[in-house]
């Protein structure tokens, strides 16, 4: 799933159609009929964590300008990123009966409340939830980069597709999506919003159990994804099974400033069109040289999230060690990804 720097840059990309009516549509969503977004004038976009959020009216409104030219490395850069992951979709759909778009049957939730559009109700909020290689492109589609496995050359299909009066489109790939009246965000649990609650996140983090699982919680942790778990712990110096209740507070002080400052690179980095450097996340080695070890991990009943790591940079603590031992000064460095 697209963490919270993927979603912020979708929500760049799309936010010059804001002000536009959707003339023509397409896609194989089944939930959610693509012909009903017909004639729907694109309101507002907003962004929480890992969810986008689009505003449809029946009616024109006086808006801010949706016709704003998209930077050309922007779009391009984001798409050359998708590609890659976009064939691996596309390889798993002549496979799955659920296609290209496929998702975990526990995740389907609701589609619609109610009506198939919003316009005869107060439903006016698209709600969109990016899976697996999640993506959204731009006046382009995804394209196959090789054969699948059954050496079959397949585009991968489009969930949603809405081309705009302005002559632009839109193409929605590996997402799931659902009407409600209004986005449900909370800014201060958005790792990359100006009111993230740092008290917040420093008290979920200091509960009994492994940081790692808090650190996935949307809850405390708005966008933070397994990319972002493994980095920031391999920085500050901390196991993942590590219990944040024996962490002191200036160790858990210099995690949440790992969080807040990877994210911020990595969404630096997506605007500059420069590639993502990930130090121990599907690595076989770190930085010092030390072997890494991969294995899944989460609370018991739940999911399992691979989880790398450096058994020497982030040793797990001793029943008896203190947990104010202080990290390495390689682990309290603030690197960019």
């Amino acid at each position: 799933m697209p963490e919270g720097p993927s979603v912020r840059k979708f929500h760049h990309l799309v936010s010059p159609f804001v002000g536009q009516q959707v003339v023509r549509t397409g896609g194989s969503s089944q939930k959610l009929n693509p012909a009903s977004f017909e004639s729907l004038w694109l309101q507002d976009t907003q962004v929480h964590g890992k969810k986008l959020f689009l505003r449809f009216d029946p009616d024109e409104q006086i808006v801010s300008p949706g016709n704003n030219p998209l930077p050309e490395p922007l779009q391009k850069s984001e798409q050359k990123e998708e590609a890659g992951h976009q064939q691996k979709v596309s390889e798993q759909s002549s496979l799955s009966p659920g296609g290209a778009d496929a998702l975990p049957s526990r995740d389907d939730g609701p589609q619609h409340l109610g009506e198939d559009t919003p316009a005869g109700g107060a439903e006016r909020w698209l709600q969109v939830r990016f899976g697996l290689f999640g993506s959204v492109w731009v006046n382009e589609f995804s394209r196959a980069k090789k054969a699948n496995k059954r050496g079959d050359w397949r585009d991968p299909i489009p969930r949603l597709v809405l081309h705009f009066g302005g002559g632009g489109f839109l193409a929605f790939y590996n997402c799931q999506m659902s009407w409600s009246s209004s986005p449900v965000v909370s800014p201060t649990s958005d790792i990359l919003s100006e009111e993230f609650h740092r008290g917040q996140a420093l008290e979920a983090l200091g509960r009994d159990q492994p940081v790692c699982y808090t650190l996935l919680d949307q809850r405390y942790f708005s966008g933070l994804g397994n990319i972002i778990k493994n980095e920031v712990l391999y920085r500050a110096g901390i196991h993942p099974l590590s219990p944040g209740s024996r962490l002191d507070p200036p160790r858990l002080e210099a995690l949440v400033d790992h969080v807040l400052a990877f994210s911020a690179a990595w969404l630096q980095g997506k605007f500059q069109g420069t590639q993502q450097h990930t130090q121990v996340y599907q690595k076989q080695q770190c930085p010092a040289g030390h072997q890494v070890v991969k294995e899944a991990l989460g609370p018991p009943g739940g999911l399992q999230r691979l989880t790398w790591w450096c058994p020497q940079c982030q040793p797990r603590l001793s029943p008896d060690e203190p947990g104010a031992q202080a990290p390495s000064s390689q682990g309290l460095a603030l690197k960019g990804p």
